[in-house]
């Protein structure tokens, strides 16, 4: 037992924190992976028609993500938020080596890897879980805003990740690029399981069990002081005290009532609105844009993802830089205003000037994307974990989580065949009208929460409902 004790001392802050957000890294790289993998499967598998089962096999993981979260989340308070990585990066191994064995079965191959990245899905939606509560969890009050930059961070990396081996591996012949672009996933999400063997389980989960000596033990590898612990352990228990009362008080109409309607639409909407106006599009399906645009082989822009991960990862770090600076609102609305013009000016300067240089809409997706990074990706999270009140912040936060994958799983479902049956450019305006819908809806529905306290944010919800109440024709 001592032997053990003096082995746990040994675990830094540091590789609990690394490892504790890797998770993300996974789910980037399974949001990547199939951009690259996609137009030798289409061409092993003779699918460059087949627009409904392109958009199937590319979006069946959201469609597991989306019961995946809810599921981690019921779990991990049963069982211990270690434990569920655990099990998530095992769910992630098995399934990714069954993705890259799919046999060659003509029409049936494609159900078979459907079902298949559905359920690899279930562990992409757990680890998106996971991975921010346990972050969250182990974090002092003081870096959790940095350190929710660190996740995502670890997400555009992984997205990188995957670009980078797409890129390697185009030469192999066509069906053993897509087969080891799909099969690796398993090498992170090993690499995950065998790192989290090491970590600590979260505090709270432990105080929640009544383990208050371990609790106490694990605050040790990441708190500086005794008097910080005490301190810490204090108000963790008070919380579980409120989180307990509140969930008894609570339903999921209460998400509805007056009091909390305001905050509830704002987050719920912020979270919809990140994901339909169609930042996936570009991630899922970049080379197949390319190559309607110029004609030239999806397979021979490989190099287009690397381009749009590499925006990605620097816009995470300016995102982390600029974080505390600037109002939650400025952020989303000016982003916003600028993806929505990234998708829109193209349709417009094509109908100007139909002999356009085609590669101008690649051009403006890179500003789309770059804007997109450090504003709607980070922020719809912050705003997220910041605008809903401790009595309903459970189920809101899921019930936005859930809008969020759903609006992920129909992008990356409907877009091939929108393609398929308009100018991509249209495609994208539809996409931009959208953006400068989520810019108005962020200026009329949504509060600002920098530099407000929690309790002044719920004060702000609850005044709202007040006004509407006594204003309903507003």
């Amino acid at each position: 037992m001592n032997v053990m004790a003096k082995a746990e001392k040994k675990i830094s802050s540091a590789f609990i924190y690394f490892f504790g957000s890797f998770g993300g890294i996974l789910f980037g790289y399974d949001i990547g992976v199939m951009t690259g993998a996609l137009p030798f499967l289409q061409a092993d598998w003779h699918l460059e028609n087949a627009a409904s089962l392109v958009g199937w096999i590319t979006s069946a993981v959201m469609f597991g993500a989306i019961f995946g979260g809810a599921l981690a989340g019921q779990l991990s308070d049963k069982f211990g938020r270690r434990k569920m990585i655990l099990m998530s990066a095992i769910v992630f191994v098995v399934f990714s080596v069954l993705s890259g064995v799919s046999p060659d079965m003509g029409e049936a191959s494609a159900y078979y890897l459907i079902i298949v990245r559905m359920l690899l899905g279930l562990a992409v939606g757990a680890a998106s879980a996971l991975v921010p509560a346990y972050m969250s969890e182990m974090a002092p009050a003081k870096a959790r805003g940095r350190l929710s930059g660190l996740n995502q961070t670890m997400i555009v990396s992984g997205m990188l990740l995957s670009y980078v081996v797409d890129f390697l591996l185009k030469d192999l012949p066509g069906e053993w690029a897509w087969r080891l672009m799909l099969g690796l996933a398993a090498v992170p999400a090993l690499i995950l399981f065998l790192g989290v063997l090491r970590l600590p389980e979260s505090p709270r989960f432990l105080l929640r069990k009544g383990d208050e000596a371990q609790a106490r033990k694990v605050l040790s590898y990441i708190r500086k002081n005794p008097a910080e612990i005490d301190q810490e352990l204090a108000s963790i228990k008070e919380t579980a005290k409120e989180e307990r009362q509140a969930n008894q008080k609570t339903s999921w109409a209460t998400l509805f009532s007056g009091k909390y309607r305001y905050l509830v639409i704002a987050g719920v909407g912020v979270a919809a609105f990140q994901q339909f106006q169609g930042a996936n599009a570009i991630f899922y399906y970049i080379p197949l844009i390319v190559q309607k645009a110029t004609g030239q082989a999806a397979s021979s822009n490989l190099m287009w993802p690397i381009v749009q991960g590499v925006i990605l990862v620097v816009g995470s770090l300016v995102y982390m830089w600029i974080a505390d600076k600037f109002n939650r609102r400025t952020l989303l609305m000016v982003g916003g205003a600028v993806m929505g013009l990234s998708f829109i000016l193209p349709a417009v300067i094509n109908w100007m000037m139909p002999n356009m240089n085609p590669m101008t809409i690649v051009v403006f997706l890179c500003i789309y994307v770059a804007f997109y990074s450090f504003t709607w990706a980070p922020l719809t999270w912050v705003l997220v974990g910041e605008i809903f009140p401790l009595a309903i912040r459970g189920r809101a936060s899921g019930l936005a989580s859930s809008f969020n994958w759903i609006g992920s799983w129909l992008v990356g479902l409907i877009f091939p065949i929108m393609t398929a049956s308009m100018p991509q450019e249209a495609v994208f305006a539809i996409f931009g009208i959208i953006c400068i819908l989520g810019v108005i809806f962020v200026k009329t529905c949504v509060p600002e929460t920098r530099g407000h306290t929690l309790e002044e944010i719920e004060e702000q919800g609850t005044n709202h409902g007040r006004v509407k109440a006594s204003n309903p024709e507003n």
